[in-house]
């Protein structure tokens, strides 16, 4: 899965980086999850918590059986 970042005001999508490296603060930004091949919405857009929220349930159901 791919995390993808924007700010708010902007248009264009980017890689996210990490927390860490994160030039913004997560509150000013928008954040959205791809599947693997980024052609399909996985989460639309949210902020930080409900996006990361969505990929460990994801994840968590993956790696179940």
């Amino acid at each position: 899965m791919v995390l993808q970042y924007k700010l708010k005001a902007e248009k264009r999508w980017k890689k996210y980086p990490g927390k860490d490296k994160l030039e913004y603060p997560v509150g000013k930004c928008d954040f959205r999850l791809l599947n693997e091949t980024k052609t399909k919405v996985l989460v639309p857009k949210g902020n930080y918590s409900k996006v990361l929220k969505r990929f460990r349930q994801i994840e968590f159901f993956k790696h179940r059986s």
